[in-house]
């Protein structure tokens, strides 16, 4: 695991990549964010599951991916917000993915949530994300 400077990037790679290849499980470094992030996707069904765990002493996340009939359940997961431009919204202005099939992940004064909960609190924040 090496230093970036978009570590949710990174993160959501790992996903992409590891669904793509079929793989049951992915191994990435531990952040709240992360673990966030991974909440929502297993709570809107994208993810089987998480759970935090530790490897040679560091904190890491392993995520239990998911597949319907052999297909990732995840069709495209992408960044929104990068270190190099930050994307905001209020709640208002939040966008639906695909008329609501899909979900856009952000990070708000109260937490990670999804784009629903931010409109259902009337809080604004960053997106990070895009799933469906």
């Amino acid at each position: 695991m090496s230093a970036s400077t978009d570590t949710i990037g990174d993160f959501l790679t790992a996903i992409r990549n590891a669904s793509q290849a079929n793989k049951a499980t992915v191994i990435v470094q531990w952040s709240r964010l992360r673990e966030g992030v991974a909440r929502i996707l297993t709570e809107a069904g994208y993810l089987s599951g998480s759970r935090k765990g530790e490897r040679d002493g560091l904190p890491v996340l392993e995520i239990n991916l998911k597949y319907v009939a052999g297909v990732p359940a995840i069709t495209s997961i992408e960044r929104v917000s990068t270190p190099g431009r930050r994307v905001y919204a209020g709640y208002t202005a939040v966008p639906s993915v695909i008329g609501g099939m899909g979900v856009s992940i952000l990070t708000t004064s109260r937490g990670v949530m999804t784009d629903a909960e931010a409109r259902r609190q009337k809080v604004g924040g960053e997106l990070l994300a895009k799933v469906w």
